[in-house]
């Protein structure tokens, strides 16, 4: 099972371009000193798509390398290229990840039996798999019917990354299949509903610079503090909203920059913060607890 907190790890990049390893292990060093309990690498957080393959690779060996085993590591491995994605975990598979993140296949928006062909295919691979729906980015949204034939199919589907805003479907999910796998919450700024919904953890974006926020937030509900981990959500909550302003992880990567983790360099397509939402961030960080964030002391 993955349960606690998976922060969706950001790449942080040098003015040129280029990754940052510097900062990269640093962030990696202050995430394990906050006690989280697990890291995504390759999500979308990562900027993927505007990695190169041999980019990737060499991320997945740094990371691991300073890792260690020390807390479970899910891979991104997801396309819409069914043989793509095949590759995508093959690659992964040579880091020994407890698990690989797959989305539900983009754009092309694939009908009940090749989705369930997809996954079959990968699952038949070996490695545990969180399917990843997210159909604000991916034009696809799995009914209710189609999501208890694909789990029904493919069994070996050991978790599932919620992050739809429809609050009745996830309910819905919820109750009939948080106790069978690892239902995890995909959308930062409902962290508390899911854990209500008996969530098994959640991974965030916003853990990047929130990780002890997080963390416990996650400890103090499992210890059955629900108030006292509400007064952490709220106290977070307006800075968590930022971090979406604008496309994830343009203001991660800001809020990074502004607590000493790298610059905040995006890869286009995506485009600098604009000054106006810098201005917000700010204002917000100035009052923010600096207990619930990151640190590389």
């Amino acid at each position: 099972m993955f349960t606690g907190v998976y922060t969706a790890l950001a790449t942080p990049m040098a003015a040129c371009g280029g990754v940052d390893y510097n900062a990269l292990g640093r962030l990696l060093d202050a995430q394990l000193a906050s006690g989280i309990h697990g890291l995504v690498l390759l999500g979308t957080t990562a900027e993927t798509p505007t990695l190169s393959a041999a980019e990737k690779n060499e991320i997945l060996r740094f990371c691991t390398q300073r890792i260690n085993k020390r807390v479970k590591i899910i891979i991104g491995a997801g396309t819409n290229c069914t043989a793509s994605t095949l590759e995508a975990v093959r690659a992964a598979q040579a880091f020994d990840p407890d698990g690989v993140l797959v989305v539900t296949p983009y754009y092309n928006k694939p009908n009940p039996s090749g989705l369930i062909e997809h996954f079959k295919r990968i699952a038949a691979l070996g490695t545990p798999v969180v399917l990843y729906h997210i159909p604000g980015r991916t034009g696809l949204k799995l009914s209710g019917n189609v999501l208890a034939e694909l789990l029904s199919a493919v069994p070996q589907l050991a978790g599932i990354k919620e992050s739809d805003y429809d609050m009745a479907h996830v309910t819905d999910t919820a109750v009939k299949y948080a106790g069978r796998l690892s239902y995890l919450c995909g959308n930062d700024d409902l962290f508390p509903e899911y854990l209500a919904l008996n969530a098994s953890g959640i991974i965030s974006a916003a853990a990047n610079v929130f990780a002890p926020a997080f963390v416990k937030i996650y400890n103090l509900f499992t210890q059955g503090k629900p108030a006292e981990a509400f007064s952490v959500f709220a106290e977070i909550y307006p800075l968590v909203k930022a971090c979406y302003l604008e496309t994830n992880p343009i203001c991660v990567k800001y809020m990074l920059s502004k607590i000493g983790f790298g610059g905040d360099t995006v890869r286009l397509p995506l485009g600098a913060i604009s000054a106006e939402n810098k201005a917000k961030i700010d204002a917000l960080l100035a009052r923010t607890n600096k207990e619930f964030f990151i640190s590389g002391d």
